[in-house]
This record gives structure tokens, sequence and C-alpha cells, in this order.
């Protein structure tokens, strides 16, 4: 060990606009649950949408299968657990909890949601909020958490990356679910939403659960100091 504290997940030059962000999103959830709770159809959006990007060429379909398997259990677990055991080479236990916990609260969050709303697409299957685009975009979030806080960036470089990953990272398994047929576009928007609520509130946990251990732990060894001593 070096001996070096850990960075935090969630720096404090972007807790506020991060803060914002997923206050934002939460009401964006809530407003998208309420609109659509109970609908086995899309609305006027939804099908609007859909029709341009549902039917994609073969290449095209593919690369969403691709996108999509990356949200299916194996290919997540083996996003997962490749990112776990980089940071436990870079020695970074932290950021090992981050990758587990984070997605792994947005996914059960999307899958508690899709029972309190009761949307249906497909013959029944609950939808919204979609799981692989909120397992896709909090994974990118987490990534460029970490990124953030290794290069030291401060408060507008570092809320520039953690936004653009979760475009991107949302965005790219977005647009495979409604290509598929999966998911109506606006599922997909409650999903990406639903990862920006949870992640930076979870780094947040971390980093206070970490902190109040690495406390307890000096004041452990100090008692320990003072008892040789006498």
């Amino acid at each position: 060990m070096t001996g070096r504290p850990e960075a935090a997940l969630l720096p404090p030059s972007l807790r506020a606009w991060l803060g914002l962000i997923a206050a934002l999103a939460t009401l964006t959830v809530v407003a998208l649950g309420v609109l659509y709770a109970g609908h086995g159809t899309p609305g006027t959006v939804d099908a609007r949408i859909s029709a341009a990007v549902y039917g994609v060429p073969p290449a095209w379909h593919r690369t969403a299968l691709a996108t999509d398997f990356l949200g299916e259990p194996a290919g997540a677990a083996t996003l997962v657990v490749a990112t776990v055991t980089g940071c436990l080479l870079l020695r970074r236990p932290r950021a090992a909890v981050l990758v587990v916990v984070g997605p792994g609260l947005t996914v059960g969050t999307t899958t508690l949601l899709k029972y309190v709303v009761g949307r249906t697409i497909n013959g029944g299957h609950l939808s919204y909020p979609s799981g692989h685009t909120a397992f896709l975009a909090a994974f990118a979030l987490v990534l460029a958490l970490l990124a953030s806080g290794r290069l030291g960036l401060g408060r507008t470089a570092g809320t520039s990356l953690v936004c653009a990953a979760a475009l991107v990272g949302g965005g790219a398994m977005g647009w495979a679910q409604v290509a598929l047929g999966a998911h109506y576009p606006t599922d997909v928007l409650g999903g990406w939403c639903t990862a920006l609520a949870v992640i930076p509130a979870t780094a947040w946990l971390v980093d206070r659960a970490a902190d109040r251990m690495a406390t307890w732990a000096a004041d452990r060894l100090a008692d320990a100091g003072r008892r040789e001593h006498h």
C-alpha cells in the first residue's frame, strides 16, 4: 500500500452540479412514470421516434444486438468484473465498491419502478424505465467519475466529462433498445435519468462510509499506540 488516502469518488468540486442534475433527473423519472403509468401503447413522441429508428439495416441490427448484450447479465457482469479487477490492481478499493454497488442499485431501482409504474410493451413485458439503458449509463457515469478524480479535473471539466459519458453510454444503449423494439423512447429516457439520479448519491454514500471506516481505523491504531506507551 502507498499509505496515501484514496481520492473521493464524488469530489467536492462536482457535488453541487451533479446534485442539481440528480434532482432534475429524479423529477423527470417521476413525471414520466406518472404520465405513462399503466399504459401499454406508445405515446405520440414515442411512436414518431420509434418509426424513425426501428427496423435498421442488418449491419446496424447486429450492432444493436451487440450493444444490447452489454446490458444482459453476462455482458454486464463481464464489464463489472473487468473494471473491479482493474480498480483492485490500482489499489482503489473504494472505486471497486462503486463499480459494483452503483450500477447494481441503479438496475435495482429500475426493476422496482417497473412494478410501480406498470407500463408494458410487446404483449405485457414491463418496460418503464429501461434497465439496460440505466445500466450502461450508470457504468459510464462511474467510469467518468473515477477518471475525473484520477485526473484531478475541476468543476467544469469534471462535470462535462461525467455528463458526456452518461450521454454516450445511455444514448448507445437507448438507441439499441428502440431499434430492437424492446423499449419505447421514453422508457430509455427514464432509464438514463435513473442512472443520473442514483450514481451521484451512491458515490457520496460510499465516500461517507469509507471515510468513517478510515477514521475508525485511525482511532483504533492511535488507541493501540497509546496503550503500548503506557
